[in-house]
């Protein structure tokens, strides 16, 4: 009975049409048609035609020649562009949105949903549908019911069209071909939806906000940006996502599966994307370029991030202070510095931490594990990154310059700090109190003069101090030792404040005066 679901939408959307064959361009049609005795049931038709409208469609039985077995029938319609209409009337428009059809039924189940009118609820979920036919597929999704078993293999589909498309995976048979670069594919959908990739068309617009898309799959899933809605479930953790790609990648992080495997180091991973990259670590390919200089880059969001560079663009701005970032990852780690978080906590000892690299270089503390050694000289270090600073030292290499004084330094943290001294910026904040510092060395420091806090303490008395510094002057105290020498009269001092005191008294220099007379002091 496939074909009379075929003439079903031509006869409605055909009211005073003429309907030719494209295979024969013989068999010409009238709209009031007349079925063969070996097509049964012709009050199928009246029965589901019955509910619409404005179309006065009679049913006789008389002979069609050719086609009147029903077997040949179906086998006739079975290319992709069935039938051709001679369009002598307008189209048929939405009175909501004047939207155009060329069938009637089309129009009408799209007025539904312009309309709003929910027909169907399913009736173990919130869901509602505007189409019976939908409500029945979304019911498979609860019950597992798969009623359109594949007759070679031993697989089984929710929906018809799943069924119709696996069947091809059998025959090899793309009978849909591109006119512009002669790919095939298997189904009509996948040519038409190849072709936005020629015109570069995106006809599904997301109605929240204006990002278009070439597939409904890539729209449904953006929406739920929106909505919050996260449908697949991890069974394991509990962690849910908003497309099912993303959760089978995440399940794999519990089995320790890595299928994506590189022949030439044997190193494995879970995303191909990541093998492609890796690969470029051998092959040295960066095909990524930046337009306005040449760095080149092995992925594209490196890239794109870099050009921010150039265009001064920073799309992350934190809400309490206005400072903009390049990265989302710059702003969230940003963001601790206002609320105090430090969620990366040491198991052994309990200190925590801003940023997670800072934990992996304190817990190496512990274990006294330094793996990245210099090749110039026989210092370790516990990070990689520490290792690449430490080889500038041998290179002299000073990347990071000052826009305003051309000052290099080996560290982009140390121009960071050393810009504050052009701006006057000072963006560490007592939560106790109106002071600011530059850095948070300098913060941390001053907090403690309002907790009490004395974290240095002196191995050989009591005494315990605010900073380091201090503690390592009260050290020589106990020893006796004055590192610090004259060069003119070898007396030596445990401070070099000291020192620098002393050696006024060689060179006659006075610069404490008294503001009520001009009497001058050491």
């Amino acid at each position: 009975m496939e074909h009379l679901k075929i003439f079903k939408q031509e006869i409605i959307s055909c009211s005073s049409q003429e309907v030719e064959c494209m295979q024969c361009n013989t068999e010409v049609y009238p709209i009031k048609m007349e079925l063969s005795q070996n097509v049964r049931e012709p009050e199928i038709f009246k029965e589901e035609f019955a509910s619409f409208p404005s179309q006065d469609i009679d049913f006789t039985e008389v002979k069609v020649e050719e086609h009147s077995v029903v077997g040949k029938l179906s086998e006739h319609f079975r290319n992709p562009v069935i039938l051709k209409y001679e369009i002598g009337s307008l189209p048929l428009q939405c009175n909501q949105c004047a939207k155009t059809f060329t069938e009637k039924l089309n129009l009408m189940k799209h007025q539904t949903m312009c309309s709003g009118e929910i027909q169907v609820q399913c009736n173990q979920g919130a869901k509602s549908f505007n189409q019976k036919a939908d409500t029945v597929r979304h019911k498979r999704t609860h019950t597992g019911d798969k009623p359109f078993p594949c007759r070679q293999c031993d697989k089984s589909f929710t929906l018809k069209s799943d069924h119709v498309r696996h069947q091809r995976t059998h025959t090899t048979m793309k009978p849909f071909k591109c006119s512009q670069c002669d790919k095939c594919f298997t189904l009509n959908s996948q040519l038409v939806i190849h072709h936005r990739k020629h015109t570069g068309e995106k006809p599904l617009q997301c109605r929240q906000c204006d990002k278009s898309f070439k597939r409904n799959s890539k729209l449904l899933i953006h929406q739920r940006t929106h909505t919050g809605e996260k449908p697949f479930q991890c069974s394991q953790c509990g962690n849910t996502f908003t497309e099912k790609g993303s959760l089978v990648k995440h399940q794999m992080t519990h089995t320790g599966e890595k299928p994506f495997q590189y022949r030439q180091c044997d190193k494995s991973f879970i995303r191909n994307s990541q093998l492609l990259i890796h690969q470029r670590t051998h092959t040295r390919e960066r095909p990524f370029q930046c337009s306005q200089c040449d760095k080149s880059f092995t992925r594209n969001n490196n890239c794109l991030r870099h050009q921010m560079t150039h265009t001064g663009e920073k799309p992350f701005q934190c809400r309490q202070c206005d400072k903009s970032f390049i990265r989302n990852s710059q702003l969230l780690i940003h963001q601790r510095t206002h609320t105090g978080e430090r969620p990366f906590q040491c198991s052994q000892c309990g200190k925590s931490f801003t940023l997670k690299s800072d934990l992996v270089r304190h817990k190496r503390k512990h274990i006294r594990e330094k793996p990245f050694q210099c090749s110039q000289c026989d210092k370790s270090f516990i990070l990689k990154s520490d290792l690449v600073r430490h080889h500038r030292t041998h290179t002299g290499e000073k990347p990071f310059q000052c826009s305003q004084c051309n000052k290099s330094f080996i560290r982009n943290y140390q121009l960071v700090i050393h810009q504050r001294t052009h701006t006057g910026e000072k963006p560490l904040q007592c939560r106790q109190c109106d002071k600011s510092f530059t850095r948070n060395y300098q913060l941390v420091r001053h907090q403690r003069a309002h907790t009490g806090e004395k974290p240095f303490q002196c191995c050989q008395c009591d005494k315990s101090f605010i900073q380091k510094s201090d503690l390592v002057r009260h050290h020589i105290t106990h020893t006796g030792e004055k590192p610090f020498q004259c060069s003119k009269c070898d007396k030596s001092f445990i401070q070099n404040s000291q020192l620098v005191i002393h050696q006024r008294t060689h060179t006659g220099e006075k610069p404490c005066q008294y503001s009520q007379c001009d009497n001058r002091f050491i």
